[in-house]
């Protein structure tokens, strides 16, 4: 609960996707991020906004498109990153997954140059 409201966390798009992939290997790595992913997912419950925003400039033109008004990053173990948007309700709180990337499709989302 927060703030009195039900938060539901749905994997949409490329997340899905992504995650159900990592549910499908048996490898340290995978394990580690989805434990890690479960482990925020629980304290997202608790508070929607403890990702760090995103400034409105910076969200990548796919999500814009996608009608992607607000976006946040988590970091997850071994340098992963989840981004996710909050909308809401009266009634309830929907913080959607969009996206659960390694660092360098991270890097490549928002258009960083490798030094």
């Amino acid at each position: 609960m927060y703030f009195g409201k039900e938060v539901r966390i749905v994997l949409k798009w490329k997340a899905k996707d992504v995650y159900l992939e990592l549910k499908k290997r048996d490898d340290k790595e995978s394990k580690s991020i989805l434990s890690s992913f479960n482990r925020i997912k629980e304290i997202l419950r608790d508070n929607p906004q403890y990702g760090d925003p995103i400034a409105k400039d910076l969200i990548p033109k796919e999500f814009i498109k996608g009608g992607i008004q607000n976006l946040y990053r988590v970091e997850l173990s071994n340098y992963w990153r989840a981004l996710y948007t909050i909308e809401g309700t009266k009634v309830e709180i929907f913080l959607f997954v969009l996206s659960i990337v390694d660092h360098k499709e991270y890097n490549k989302l928002f258009k960083y140059k490798k030094k």
